[in-house]
């Protein structure tokens, strides 16, 4: 993770503020807080590898990475919408969302289910912002996507490969529980929160309401993936779990897998009119 590209590798002079999509621009608010959130991630991991020095040295180098994506969305987010305060909508959404702190152990049941699940989520975010690079024409943001789609595929081999480092390693059942685990917890209050935080005001009478802020964030958000992207999605996860990502059933659950995607958008876009 060394020589990474900071903020002002960014060539924001490119910006074209007419090729804006509001619906993108709503998502990377959210996505904004989300990923300046890495800090309680970070200090939860170490707990769970505090007899692990080497392993710790990484996920505090990630969380820096992820801080620093938060950090360059904001900033294309202000550009795009010059009423967008990042600082106090981060604090907004830190009032609503933290990670339980009082967590002794790992919550996923082992060192090895912490680095699945983290495997699911670079998954998704390597594939999100692939799927924005692919359907933004804004030019700024293009460029910020390949960054940010690169260093979380990155992120997935840490993972990925700190899991296979280990001696033991759970069953393929377990794996897979703990993967499925965090895919259904895509939609609970992290990203909800994050969308209300960021694409509402305060004192203008929006409650919140967790199931309607996240169909808000997924019916912006799944709309951006076209199939290619929920296949390299499922067949990173597949790998993580411990199955063929290419193999005879993978290319099964392929089109499975893109049909509950698109009812899932299809749901999302009800709930959230």
């Amino acid at each position: 993770m060394d020589d990474h590209w900071t903020l002002e590798d960014i060539n924001w002079s490119r910006f074209d503020a007419s090729k804006v999509d509001p619906d993108l621009l709503a998502a990377i608010k959210a996505a904004s807080v989300v990923e300046s959130n890495a800090g309680d991630y970070v200090a939860y991991l170490a707990s769970v590898f505090s007899d692990r020095p080497d392993i710790k040295a990484s996920i505090i180098r990630w969380g820096r990475e992820e801080e620093q994506h938060g950090a360059v969305l904001a900033k294309w987010a202000e550009l795009a919408d010059p009423d967008f305060n990042f600082a106090e909508s981060f604090e907004r959404f830190r009032d609503i969302y933290r990670i339980p702190d009082d967590e002794r152990g790992s919550t996923r049941g082992s060192p090895a289910g912490e680095m699945i699940a983290r495997c699911v989520v670079e998954s998704g975010t390597s594939s999100f912002y692939t799927a924005i690079r692919e359907s933004t024409e804004e030019p700024v943001m293009q460029e910020i996507a390949q960054r940010l789609a690169a260093d979380e595929f990155r992120h997935y081999k840490l993972f990925y490969d700190t899991l296979q480092s280990f001696e033991h390693t759970p069953s393929l059942f377990e794996r897979a529980k703990v993967a499925i685990t965090r895919v259904s917890e895509a939609d609970d209050d992290e990203l909800a929160s994050a969308f209300y935080a960021t694409n509402t005001k305060p004192g203008d009478g929006v409650k919140y309401d967790r199931k309607k802020f996240a169909a808000a964030y997924e019916a912006r958000a799944l709309s951006l993936y076209k199939r290619q992207h929920t296949n390299r999605l499922v067949s990173m996860i597949a790998k993580a779990v411990g199955i063929a990502p290419h193999g005879r059933f993978m290319r099964m659950m392929e089109p499975i897998v893109w049909k509950i995607w698109q009812r899932r958008a299809r749901r999302a876009h009800l709930l959230a009119a």
